[in-house]
């Protein structure tokens, strides 16, 4: 099974390959190492709205970043942002599966009550963190 964490871009879109036009941009579609969850797509896009040039994900697919570039030039340096919003959106997506795997074991330990030895297991068990 595939992590979150190992969402990545592995390269261009091979169907839509970069070209120089008359128009004064080039597209460019990035393909991630595999889909993401919807979820993790609207994070994405939250991320990276404010970005020039945008930056965006369709939610349906979750497999390819579209984005464009005015210079060729300026495609490394896109890149590399892009990379940074993927390792930000993966840290925050796991953040967000961990607190609702510690809301969900602390909603448990209360309804199976705090007291005696089995309120301690459930402490423990609240606390454990499964995301190293």
């Amino acid at each position: 099974m595939q992590d979150i964490s190992d969402i990545k871009i592995i390269g261009i879109d091979e169907k839509r390959p970069p070209r120089v036009r008359k128009e004064p941009y080039i597209d460019l579609f990035f393909r991630l190492s595999h889909a993401a969850p919807e979820q993790w797509c609207d994070d994405f896009n939250n991320l990276t709205r404010k970005l020039d040039p945008p930056v965006r994900i369709d939610k349906s697919e979750g497999v390819f970043i579209d984005t464009y570039v005015r210079d060729m030039n300026h495609i490394p340096a896109h890149l590399d942002s892009i990379k940074e919003n993927i390792r930000s959106c993966n840290a925050q997506y796991i953040e967000r599966i961990r607190q609702a795997e510690l809301s969900a074991a602390a909603n448990t330990a209360s309804l199976l009550g705090d007291g005696g030895k089995q309120g301690q297991l459930n402490s423990i068990v609240a606390a454990l963190k499964f995301d190293d």
